[in-house]
């Protein structure tokens, strides 16, 4: 009866043994998949910041401000570059509940509402834009928040909100940046007749 008790004893703490490590194995393993998607998303922000890039070379001032044969070369590798930038394909998937899916497609709607306006009143857009990126940040903004768009991005999963703030500060820059250009491009129609003496 004690060989009994004690082979039970004995295979009872080769379990646990068994069971540590294996803990100890999930836990290393999940550091190791927080990793892996920290990595990817990383690689998803980088991509982003690199179709921005090319994006602004193209539009931007210097362009225009180079030769026709030289413009037309350089628009044809940043062509390339934004194709084979565009190939690379990452996705971080986010667990969301179905609230978190309402909540993040009601924001994404109003954010492409306003991305379709635009064109029509920019200025008005970019001051809509400001009032939405508002609602995402924790210090205070200079511009009003919009009280309804930050609840329903509070209602967003976390990676969500934050793919939300960066797709608004990147909108916000590009409207930036096209006033800038809208604004270089009337000043050089103003000055080109006088700079002829016309």
């Amino acid at each position: 009866m004690n060989e009994s008790s004690a082979s039970k004893f004995s295979r009872t703490l080769s379990m646990a043994d068994r069971s540590g490590r294996l803990l100890e194995t999930l836990d290393q393993l999940e550091i190791r998949v927080e990793t892996l998607r920290d990595t990817a998303s990383a690689m998803e922000q980088e991509r982003e910041c690199i179709l921005e890039m090319i994006q602004s070379l193209k539009n931007g001032q210097e362009m225009r401000s180079i030769s026709d044969g030289e413009r037309e070369e350089l628009s044809l590798t940043a062509e390339r570059l934004m194709g084979r930038t565009l190939s690379v394909e990452v996705c971080v998937g986010t667990i969301r509940n179905p609230q978190q899916e309402d909540a993040l497609r009601k924001a994404t709607s109003i954010i492409n509402e306003i991305v379709k306006k635009l064109l029509g009143d920019m200025e008005a857009g970019r001051q809509r834009l400001q009032a939405l990126h508002a609602a995402c940040v924790t210090e205070a903004p200079p511009v009003p928040i919009d009280q309804k768009f930050q609840a329903l991005v509070i209602g967003c999963a976390l990676e969500d909100q934050k793919k939300i703030k960066r797709r608004l500060e990147m909108l916000l820059r590009n409207t930036e940046n096209a006033q800038n250009n809208i604004t270089l491009m009337d000043n050089m129609k103003l000055e080109e007749p006088r700079a002829n003496g016309l």
